[in-house]
């Protein structure tokens, strides 16, 4: 636990980034990440949650928040954030209990019968949720709880993934960081071996530091900077200019402990802050 946490102690204030994320649990076990006075939400549970785990910290009255997360699972939840409490619950340790959950999942995401999520309702991404975002965050889900997919689901799920293939990339019009990513991880998910892309090389900003969502473009933001780390993890490949990278991370950290998108003004929340310190805890290996 001290490893890391000094690891990312040399570059930011990770004690208030806990801070931050600790001030906004809520008696239910969920969080927000406005205050303790606006109601919890799966989003910002799940983000503590990962938060707690890249830190190695202790997650505080985990029962709680697993209760909090079971509780969420609903017919009329959207199915990102079904998938997100399904793999919350796993990290937490309660697997099992997430596996229980796994019919409700299907009666909005079913592959097999071409069905790549029904009411979708709030997104993580995209501001209304996509049939493609929802494919990333259940074979996520799925993986994290140890849930197989069929053969049929499997190239149900490969075939509607690549239908989103644009150049070296993946999106809907043009390829994007946030799209590529997601479809490489869900065909490696799967089973499938893809082609490298050089997509996250030709978005990487040296000297400035940071990653742009489309290639040979500003500005930089913490979701594609968060992204392409994972997409060159995922290749097997190294940042060219890792210590600006940090640098970028670093001047998005608020005086209140969490991390905003972008150099501009922002405010904080826990999707931000969870991302900036996985960005520095991958580019701290290479500096």
């Amino acid at each position: 636990m001290g490893s890391k946490l000094d690891l990312l102690r040399q570059y930011v204030d990770v004690d208030s980034a806990i801070k931050y994320i600790e001030k906004r649990r809520h008696e239910d076990g969920g969080y927000c990440f406005v205050s303790d006075l606006a109601d919890t939400n799966v989003n910002d549970t799940y983000y503590a949650i990962k938060t707690y785990e890249l830190l190695g910290v202790e997650f505080p009255e985990k029962e709680k928040t697993i209760e909090f997360l079971e509780k969420a699972i609903q017919p009329q939840t959207a199915v990102v954030a079904i998938a997100m409490a399904l793999e919350g619950l796993s990290i937490l340790g309660a697997k099992d209990i997430a596996r229980e959950h796994v019919d409700i999942v299907y009666t909005k995401y079913n592959p097999a019968e071409g069905k790549f999520a029904i009411s979708l309702g709030g997104s993580e991404e995209f501001g209304t949720a996509t049939p493609f975002e929802a494919t990333y965050w259940v074979v996520k889900a799925f993986r994290a709880i140890g849930q197989d997919f069929s053969k049929e689901e499997r190239e149900a799920i490969r075939a509607f993934v690549m239908k989103f293939r644009e150049g070296n990339g993946y999106g809907v019009k043009q390829a994007t960081t946030t799209m590529t990513y997601q479809a490489l991880y869900t065909l490696y998910a799967l089973g499938y071996k893809p082609p490298k892309s050089p997509h996250f090389k030709n978005c990487e900003l040296c000297p400035m530091g940071g990653f742009a969502e489309v290639p040979y473009s500003l500005p930089p933001y913490i979701e594609p900077t968060f992204y392409a780390t994972r997409g060159l993890e995922l290749q097997g490949e190294t940042p060219a200019c890792p210590g600006r990278h940090i640098w970028f991370v670093r001047q998005l950290q608020n005086p209140n402990g969490g991390f905003r998108r972008s150099l501009e003004l922002g405010i904080s929340n826990f999707q931000n802050t969870y991302r900036a310190l996985a960005v520095v805890d991958s580019m701290g290996r290479f500096v």
